[in-house]
């Protein structure tokens, strides 16, 4: 999760809150505040890192024909791929089955590739997914697990005039898919409370890039203000933090385990197939018998694909035991914190949207990790722990 997406997802349109009827959340409010958790290292159960698949013209979703093989590309989402993922599938599918192929091959077992096969399943087709690794190895495991589907998606002068009605409907086709998903056991997809503070009255503003930049990432998230929860300042005394000023909002969380774990049965259910196997250039695929192939190999497809286009943003998460009844999320000094049902992911977010551009090191940093632990536990009030 980057500053911006947890900002923007909880506090779009804060600078009205004060000329909003009831935009002030007040102690007689019925709502309960949170309650601290146990932020503390010995409660570090792993520490994980996420190479996002960014490519500054964003997505690559497009047909190339590889031999006797037609290839759909459904890869390069940033950090977008599970809040994009329907959307992007509904796309991709729609030009695999364009001259009625009813037998796909899909590329890859992550948030992309468990979608695209689930979608081209219900458009009719038999589907076998090929992939080298499968939940959780996948780097989609590793996701933040928060709706953030304009993070890191592109670049401002990158994009052609039509990206962003595309990615509206994208965004809007995934919010849509997601919703049918809440209330099944297990959570797999929830409505959680986020809260960003701060020590000043006005909100916290994106953060300018610290050097000079040629470009700058861009944001569409005002496209969705329609289905986009309002948020509400919270009166003080009403919440525990140590902040002066919180702003309370409202977003979707993906509970990863239980959504990938969903949508792996789902698959298997409707008929589909898992085959094991590792590809290393294009022309492994002619050993496939289907003659259409969707390829949802995200980091991997730089690789694979010699796509050199697609530059790694690096994310650390440190792992914190769950706690029965935390289900929130936090933001404050660029540190955020999201408790999900799987675990309470800590994650440091930088001094802008550019920490972690181009830093391939998959290597867990604990000293980072532990320290970030520690910083969280300082988001509540002594009286509240």
């Amino acid at each position: 999760m980057d500053r911006r997406s947890f900002l923007t997802r909880g506090a779009a349109g804060l600078g009205a809150l004060s000329l909003m009827p009831g935009g002030l959340a007040s102690a007689a409010e019925a709502w309960r505040a949170p309650g601290p958790i146990r932020a503390t290292p010995d409660r570090l159960f792993r520490i994980t890192v996420c190479l996002r698949p960014f490519r500054a013209a964003g997505p690559r979703i497009e047909v190339e024909q590889v031999g006797r093989k037609r290839v759909v590309h459904n890869y390069g989402h940033g950090g977008s791929g599970w809040s994009l993922s329907w959307g992007s599938a509904e796309v991709a599918v729609a030009m695999a089955l364009a001259d009625g192929v009813r037998e796909v091959a899909v590329i890859g077992a992550g948030a992309l590739g468990l979608t695209a096969a689930l979608t081209a399943q219900r458009a009719g087709a038999a589907v076998t997914i090929y992939a080298k690794e499968q939940f959780p190895h996948v780097r989609s495991a590793r996701a933040t697990g928060t709706w953030s589907p304009d993070s890191r998606v592109a670049m401002e002068k990158a994009v052609d005039a039509g990206f962003g009605d595309r990615w509206e409907r994208m965004a809007r086709t995934s919010f849509s898919m997601y919703q049918s998903l809440l209330g099944l056991p297990g959570d797999p997809v929830e409505w959680t409370d986020r809260y960003t503070l701060s020590d000043t009255p006005s909100a916290p503003r994106r953060a300018a890039p610290t050097v000079e930049r040629p470009d700058d990432f861009l944001h569409l998230e005002d496209r969705l203000a329609d289905i986009s929860p309002r948020p509400v300042e919270l009166a003080p005394g009403t919440h525990g933090f140590a902040a002066p000023f919180v702003r309370r909002n409202s977003s979707l969380t993906f509970n990863v385990a239980d959504l990938a774990h969903q949508l792996m049965t789902d698959f298997l259910i409707a008929g589909g197939r898992i085959v094991p196997m590792e590809f290393h250039e294009p022309g492994d695929l002619s050993a496939l018998k289907q003659k259409v192939v969707i390829n949802c190999t995200g980091y991997g497809a730089r690789a694979l694909w010699r796509d050199e286009s697609i530059v790694p943003v690096r994310g650390q998460i440190a792992w914190l035991i769950p706690e029965p009844g935390v289900t929130y999320g936090v933001y404050y000094h660029s540190l955020s914190m999201l408790a999900r049902r799987d675990g309470i992911v800590v994650q440091e977010t930088g001094a802008d949207e550019w920490f972690g551009y181009n830093d391939a090191n998959e290597e867990p940093d604990r000293a980072a990790a532990e320290a970030s632990v520690r910083q969280l536990a300082g988001f509540w009030a002594p009286a509240a722990l």
